[in-house]
């Protein structure tokens, strides 16, 4: 009796397992396709409710109230290196006469729409955008650094093919940061906020330890799967052009790296960068702006940088000084 059991037992397992195997199963898949379903839902409100203007540019438009001649606008390296008040009193203008309403990975489409939201702040003023790789890089598709316009215009499909399994955190971010926009917008910031201080310029006080540098800028995020022929660059580019009918003047910066980086002994990011500011030359001999390739600035010393990217509070007058010379011209 014992005996026929034990080999009930032997004989029924392999069959309990299979049949637990396939309940795991088919629990994974409807959980993974409900999930599927709910973060769809969630993309397509989030592209119901987003606004073009994100929150972190709206809390610096009320800086346009002054009627700045000048506007630095763009990306990180704007804002934590042009120091507006210094332009002003280098270009002979009243202190306001310069804003610096860049944000940290600011895009030309989020400019564009505050632009033509609000068209009587730009259309006499001259606007300085900087730019950096990763704004026409689609192989850069991290959270922290994917222009939220662009994915805004990809649709939901296209954003879930674009992202999944791995780049979740982008439209994660995507979609909250759609809803901060539309907060920002209904609140009417751009308009009503109090103005930032010190004219829209940050400061970085500190000096990255030198075991965090990158060891080459060829190798660097920004320059990762190398592709400028992706709706990134065709969106920005669009938007570049699209500026100028809308401002007296725009001027394109490509910014430059920290001078401890050697372009002659680094031909992959040589490479990649003549192409990215080749990029922007071209468009704008085609539709009329002006592009400041700056590869170093004289006087602007290693020392002078917090990271690879950013000048430190010692080199925002000079990087200043030399940008402000360079529009003079």
């Amino acid at each position: 009796m014992m005996r026929s059991l034990s080999t009930f037992h032997w004989k029924s397992l392999p069959r309990v397992q299979a049949a637990s195997a396939r309940w795991i199963a088919a629990t994974l898949a409807l959980t993974a396709a409900a999930w599927l379903a709910a973060l769809a839902g969630l993309l397509a409100l989030a592209d119901r409710v987003q606004d073009d203007v994100p929150a972190l540019l709206a809390a610096k438009l009320p800086l346009l109230q002054s009627g700045p001649e000048l506007i630095f606008a763009g990306e990180s390296r704007t804002v934590y290196q042009v120091d507006p008040d210094l332009a002003a009193q280098l270009m002979g203008k009243p202190r306001g006469g310069a804003v610096n309403i860049a944000y940290d990975a600011g895009e030309p489409l989020a400019l564009e729409a505050a632009m033509q939201r609000a068209p009587d702040r730009f259309q006499n003023a001259h606007v300085v955008i900087s730019v950096a790789p990763f704004l026409f890089n689609e192989g850069v598709r991290s959270a922290a650094v994917y222009p939220q316009d662009v994915a805004a215009r990809l649709g939901v499909l296209e954003q879930m093919r674009y992202f999944l399994p791995l780049r979740v955190g982008t439209l994660i971010r995507f979609i909250r940061e759609a809803f901060n926009a539309r907060l920002a917008a209904d609140q009417h910031v751009a308009d009503t906020g109090p103005r930032p201080a010190s004219l829209g310029l940050h400061i970085i006080d500190r000096t990255q330890p030198a075991d965090r540098w990158p060891a080459d800028i060829g190798s660097h995020g920004h320059y990762a799967n190398w592709d400028l022929s992706g709706p990134k660059a065709r969106f920005e580019i669009g938007a570049l052009c699209d500026m100028v009918a809308l401002t007296r003047r725009l001027t394109v910066v490509v910014p430059p790296w920290a001078p401890r980086y050697d372009r002659a002994h680094d031909p992959s990011w040589r490479e990649k960068d003549d192409q990215y500011a080749g990029l922007v030359i071209d468009a704008g001999r085609r539709c009329g702006f002006d592009v400041l390739n700056i590869q170093s600035v004289p006087g602007l010393e290693q020392g002078n940088y917090s990271d690879e990217m950013h000048v430190n509070a010692s080199g925002v007058p000079i990087y200043t000084r030399y940008l402000v010379s360079r529009l003079r011209r």
